[in-house]
C-alpha cells in the first residue's frame, strides 16, 4: 500500500489505516478472536498505521492492539493513541455508558492538563504493553463533547500546560508527532491559529457529504505543513448503508434532508455504475494534505469488503457532481480566535 508523510515528520503512514474505537466494543461486543481476525484482516490488506484510545472500551481497545502489534516487528507500523481522558477505576455499577458494552471497569475523567497527559501517555503504555507510541491526539476537546464553557476551560488547560508535555515527549523522542483527534472543524482552527501541530484527526467532517473541512481548514493546514486523518468517511454509515429507512448519519438517525440529499448521490454512483460506498472510500486522498483514511470495523468480513472498494474505478468528474448535495456543520463555538 502507498505512504504518505506525517507533516514535516519522518513518519511514513499507508493512505488507508486502521482505526480502533470498534475494538472497545463500541456498541456491540466483541470477542478477542474476532478483534484479532479484524486486525489481522487489515495488516493483511497492507495496512500500517494503527488508532486507538483510552477511551475505546475504558482501555479495551488499547490492550487488544497492544497484544496483537506486539509480535510485529516495532518498525513495521506506526501507532497513535489520544490524551485528555483519564481512567478511574470503580465498581462494575458504576461503569458509565457511553456506548461501549462491557467496558473495562473504569470511569473517565478530563485531563487535558502537562500532569494529565503525561500521566494518561504513562498509562497508554502500560495498557499496550509497547514501548513506544508514535503519534498522540488530544481527544475530544471542542464543544462537541464539552459544550462551549467547558471548551474554553479545557482549551485554556491544554494550551498552558498539556501543549507543553506534547512538545517535551516529541522532543526527547518518546513521540513522533502529535495533535488533535475530533469531530469538529472550528476548534481545529482555534488550536492552529495558536500552536504547531504535526496532524488531526479529522471525523465525519471531510466526506462526500460533509466538505466543512474545505473552506478554512485545508487551506490553513496546506499553509502549515499540517496533514489529516480523516476518519468518518461514511458518515456514521449513511455513504455505506445508502439512504435506507435507519440509516445513521453523525451518529444519530439521518435527518429526511440528508436522506434526500444521499438518497441524489446514489443515483449518480448509479449512472456510473459503481457504489457510493467506493467513491466516499477514495474520495479523501484526492487531496494532498490528507495522509490517510482511517477505517474502523469489528469484523474482518467487513474490512475486506471496504478493501474491495478500492478495486472500483470512480470517475473524478463525478466528485464535483456530488458537490451539489454537500452540507457544511456549522460551527459549535463562539470562541474567539487568537
Amino acid at each position: 500500500m502507498k505512504t504518505r508523510r506525517i507533516g514535516r515528520t519522518g513518519l511514513e503512514v499507508t493512505e488507508y489505516s486502521f482505526g480502533g474505537a470498534s475494538l472497545g466494543n463500541l456498541y456491540q461486543t466483541v470477542s478477542p478472536e474476532g478483534a484479532f481476525g479484524a486486525l489481522d484482516a487489515a495488516w493483511g490488506a497492507g495496512m500500517r498505521y494503527f488508532d486507538t484510545a483510552p477511551h475505546y472500551g475504558f482501555g479495551l481497545s488499547e490492550r487488544r492492539f497492544g497484544d496483537y502489534l506486539r509480535a510485529k516487528p516495532r518498525d513495521s507500523y506506526v501507532l497513535s493513541t489520544k490524551v485528555g481522558r483519564l481512567l478511574k477505576p470503580v465498581p462494575e455499577d458504576q461503569v458509565p455508558d457511553v456506548g461501549f458494552v462491557d467496558p473495562l471497569p473504569f470511569k473517565l475523567e478530563y485531563d487535558y492538563s502537562y500532569d494529565g497527559i503525561m500521566r494518561s501517555v504513562d498509562f497508554s503504555y502500560a495498557r499496550l504493553g509497547l514501548n513506544r507510541i508514535d503519534i498522540l491526539y488530544v481527544h475530544d476537546i471542542g464543544v462537541y463533547t464539552h459544550g462551549i464553557e467547558q471548551t474554553e476551560i479545557h482549551l485554556r488547560q491544554f494550551l498552558d500546560g498539556g501543549l507543553k508535555a506534547l512538545e517535551e515527549l516529541k522532543s526527547s523522542g518518546m513521540i513522533s508527532a502529535y495533535g488533535l483527534g475530533v469531530n469538529e472543524v472550528e476548534v481545529c482552527l482555534n488550536v492552529m491559529h495558536r500552536a504547531p501541530l504535526d496532524c488531526i484527526l479529522l471525523a465525519g467532517r471531510y466526506s462526500l457529504l460533509d466538505r466543512s473541512a474545505e473552506a478554512e481548514l485545508i487551506p490553513l493546514c496546506r499553509q502549515a505543513g499540517t496533514s489529516l486523518v480523516v476518519g468518518g468517511v461514511f458518515n456514521s454509515g449513511i455513504l455505506a448503508t445508502g439512504a435506507k429507512p435507519g440509516a445513521h448519519f453523525d451518529y444519530g438517525a439521518a435527518p429526511q434532508a440528508i436522506l434526500d440529499k444521499v438518497a441524489a448521490m446514489e443515483a449518480i454512483a448509479a449512472d456510473g455504475g459503481y457504489p457510493l460506498a467506493a467513491a466516499a472510500m477514495k474520495f479523501p486522498l484526492a487531496e494532498p494534505a490528507v495522509a490517510t483514511v482511517l477505517i474502523g470495523t469489528a469484523k474482518a468480513s467487513s474490512l475486506k469488503r471496504n478493501m474491495d472498494l478500492l478495486k472500483i474505478d470512480v470517475p473524478a468528474a463525478d466528485c464535483e457532481k456530488y458537490r451539489a448535495y454537500t452540507t457544511v456543520q456549522q460551527p459549535l463555538t463562539g470562541a474567539v480566535r487568537e
